[in-house]
Parts: C-alpha cells; sequence; structure tokens
C-alpha cells in the first residue's frame, strides 16, 4: 500500500492510521511536505516506511513508492482517501480472478456519498474540446456525458479506459512492463496515461464497485486552485499532443485554447459560485 502525500499531514496520520497493519506492506511517499508531515509520521507510526522526496509530482512519488514494496499487488492512493473495511481484501482478489487484468479501481465516492466519476473513457481530442468548453455551465453535455460515462451503470463491474489515481490496485508486472507512471506528467492524467499505455500493452483495466473508498478531494490543491487548474491543462495539453494522429493534428493550435477556455471558466465558476454562498450564508459542498 503506497499512500502519497504533501502538505497534508492530518490526512496523512489518518489514511495510515485507517490501514490495516497486518498483511499489508505500508509505504509513504511524502513529495516536498513543508507542513511536519515527515516528521509527525515517524512519531505516530514507526514502523511504516517513508520515503522522503522533494515535490517531484504524484507520478514520480507514486513510482518510488511501488519500488519500495516487494508485494506483487500495490495500491497507490491519496492521502485524503479512506477505504471501507474489506476493500483492500476484495481489490486483491479480484487479481486472482482474472490474469489478464492489470488495474483495478473501486468505487469512488465524495464524503456525502455521492458517486464520483472515477472509470472513464479515454478524452480524444473532440471530447477534450468539447468537455473543457461546456463541462461547467453545461454539465450534460454529449461530451463530458461521454468522457465520465455516466450512462454506465455504477452499480456494475466493467472494463474501462481508465481510472482515477486517487485510488488505484496495481499489478506489478504490468506497470513494471510499461515503466510506470510517466514522470513528464507533474499532476494530473498521469492515471489516463497509464491506462491507456497497460491497454496498448495488451492488459485490461477495470472498475469494481464491490470496494469501495470515500475521497475528500483537493487536500494538497484547494487553496491553489488556479495553480492546480493551470498544471491540469498543461497535463491535458501533453497528453493529447503526443497522442494526435493524422488530419487530427490540424486540431493541435485549437487545444491550448479549448484548455485555457476551460481554466478560465473553471475558475471564474467557482469563484462565483463560492461568492454566491458567501452572501446566502450557504456552507460550501
Amino acid at each position: 500500500m503506497v499512500v502519497v502525500c504533501h502538505d497534508t499531514r492530518d490526512e496523512a496520520l489518518d489514511a495510515v492510521a485507517s490501514l490495516p497493519a497486518d498483511h499489508v506492506e505500508r509505504v509513504v511517499v511524502d513529495a516536498g511536505s513543508t507542513d511536519g508531515t515527515v516528521a509527525a509520521l515517524h512519531a505516530a507510526h514507526p514502523d511504516v516506511a517513508v520515503r522522503s522526496l522533494t515535490n517531484v509530482g504524484f507520478g514520480r512519488a507514486a513510482n518510488v513508492g511501488i519500488r519500495a514494496t516487494d508485494a506483487p499487488i500495490v495500491v497507490v492512493a491519496n492521502a485524503d482517501v479512506r477505504f471501507t473495511p474489506g476493500a483492500l481484501e476484495t481489490l486483491r482478489r479480484r487479481f486472482h480472478d482474472d490474469a489478464e487484468v492489470a488495474a483495478i479501481g473501486p468505487r469512488v465516492v465524495y464524503p456525502d456519498g455521492r458517486i464520483q466519476a472515477s472509470a472513464r473513457r479515454h478524452p480524444d481530442v473532440p471530447t477534450a474540446i468539447g468537455h473543457a468548453l461546456l463541462g461547467r455551465i453545461a454539465p450534460s453535455n454529449r461530451w463530458t456525458r461521454r468522457y465520465h460515462e455516466r450512462d454506465a451503470d455504477p452499480d456494475r463491474p466493467r472494463d474501462v479506459d481508465w481510472l482515477s489515481g486517487c485510488a488505484l490496485a496495481l499489478r506489478r508486472s504490468a506497470v513494471d512492463e510499461i515503466g510506470g507512471f510517466d514522470p513528464g506528467y507533474f499532476l494530473y492524467v498521469e492515471d489516463v496515461d497509464l491506462g491507456q499505455r497497460l491497454r496498448e500493452a495488451g492488459w485490461r483495466v477495470r472498475y469494481e464497485p464491490a470496494a469501495e473508498v470515500s475521497h475528500g478531494v483537493g487536500a494538497s490543491t484547494g487553496q491553489r486552485r488556479l495553480w492546480a487548474l493551470t498544471v491540469h491543462a498543461a497535463s491535458l495539453d501533453r497528453y493529447l499532443a503526443a497522442r494526435l494522429r493524422g488530419t487530427a493534428r490540424l486540431l493541435r493550435p485549437l487545444v491550448p485554447v479549448a484548455l485555457a477556455g476551460w481554466v478560465v471558466l473553471t475558475w471564474v465558476s467557482e469563484r462565483l459560485a463560492r461568492d454566491g454562498r458567501s452572501t446566502t450564508g450557504e456552507r460550501p459542498t
């Protein structure tokens, strides 16, 4: 079990405390925290392996954690993820059920129980542009629905294109075969890229709702929202640019424009929504 954290001391402590200590190899990779995370982990959990790095990004930190374990199945998770009882064992059993599966993602819910869109399709260029421009102002548009697989039954297991890296179980042999997460992605989209490369190598990626986790979302980036959106857009641009083929390359100039629009629209709409809640006295959700 690998937990990746950055300036999320309390979340990291709670995450480790919530994990079963028996028969689970626990590794925490701290990516340049300045809030005392490493010292707190050593003090509270001296039996847990801690790897301390500079802020190298999620994918590179996850690779360090994976290499620090010996387990044939490795679960990588954010510090703000909590596994329900039995979830880790359910994920482990599913790998034994099907040798062609390289990655399995649990059902991911918000703390209030709402389902997160954690199992998705690969974002081709039209889908990425449509979702970037309309996802916030018209969330039921066909591109966002396609990308989030909103028409799929969240209670049924299924093969998918990619799974959220917030909580992801991986077969070590498959991850080693493709070289792990691409360290060129600092934050965001490294999980999209991983899913595609696993599938291109002949492996399957699967969603398993019988295992469930709660994900707080944005524990380390919530106070730097504009920065996070900008980094997310840069990662999407990298992913799409590397996969444009044939006449689709003609769309290349539109990709950064659409992503810049997505950053602005998202940031402005979130600020307006937050200001509206403050004016009416509502608490943010």
